[in-house]
């Protein structure tokens, strides 16, 4: 299964992808995917090092622009052949699809059943977009093999970019996480509107939410699809603040994780 979680910045995409990655791995293979350019505290919440940009696999951005051979007709700026169905073509940069044990180990971060990649951050003033870290993504997600047991969730960037970037087709499920807000409420409309474009399945998860407004959220959106509920909590509050590996346990995550399994 690859699960995307994705909502708008600062709405606790990264805690809940560390939260949820460490509740999984005691059942399940599973291999975290920080797909956020401007994301740098995804490992220290997992208790890893940072790993090293995928992107260096392949050259860094320059040597990744130099493979690219990229159809002026392809409205996403791909790497399939118009008119090619998807896994019909060859890609570009992988000689042979990977599975978990083909992952190159200079860059992943390993510890216990959970696994650590990070496609690429921007490191220097004026080195460029992250455009190539999306085609990436793109690209990795399709290339990637999983057995029975193996899960990916994707830390996304913030927003809906890996919409337009075409990288969402490639998950087979979207968490869109929700924080008290007018400005995140309004973008999991367009979430689910752009998630049921791709054809994946969209669920909710609200984030941070104090006894006395639940029961507005849960009105703000379809609550059939809500997948959890996560209270706010000092002790999660304190440990993401100081960038620290979580180490506390949520009743709402193992739940969370229990639906996914079971859906």
């Amino acid at each position: 299964m690859k699960i995307a979680v994705c909502g708008k910045g600062g709405s606790g995409k990264s805690t809940i992808s560390a939260l949820l990655a460490k509740q999984m791995a005691k059942t399940k293979n599973v291999l975290v995917l920080d797909t956020d350019e401007s994301n740098y505290g995804l490992h220290g919440q997992l208790g890893f090092a940072a790993p090293k940009d995928l992107m260096e696999y392949f050259g860094g951005k320059q040597g990744f622009k130099q493979k690219q051979r990229v159809p002026k007709t392809s409205p996403l700026g791909g790497l399939t052949a118009p008119g090619a169905a998807a896994g019909q073509q060859k890609s570009h940069f992988f000689e042979e699809r990977w599975g978990f044990s083909d992952l190159p180990s200079e860059f992943v971060e390993e510890k216990g059943k959970i696994k650590l990649m990070a496609i690429g951050k921007i490191h220097e003033f004026g080195e460029g977009c992250a455009c190539p870290m999306g085609v990436l993504t793109r690209e990795f997600l399709e290339n990637l093999d999983l057995e029975e047991d193996d899960i990916v969730i994707v830390d996304t960037e913030a927003g809906v970019e890996h919409f337009g970037r075409g990288v969402a087709k490639d998950f087979d499920t979207i968490l869109v996480v929700v924080d008290p807000s007018y400005e995140s409420l309004k973008l999991s409309r367009k979430f689910e509107e752009l998630g049921k474009q791709a054809g994946n399945r969209v669920f909710f998860v609200l984030n941070k939410v104090e006894e006395d407004i639940e029961g507005d959220l849960l009105e703000a959106v379809d609550s059939s699809k809500v997948a959890a509920v996560i209270p706010a909590d000092r002790k999660l509050f304190k440990a993401s603040l100081k960038g620290e590996e979580f180490e506390l346990e949520l009743e709402e995550i193992a739940k969370l994780a229990d639906f996914l399994d079971k859906n």
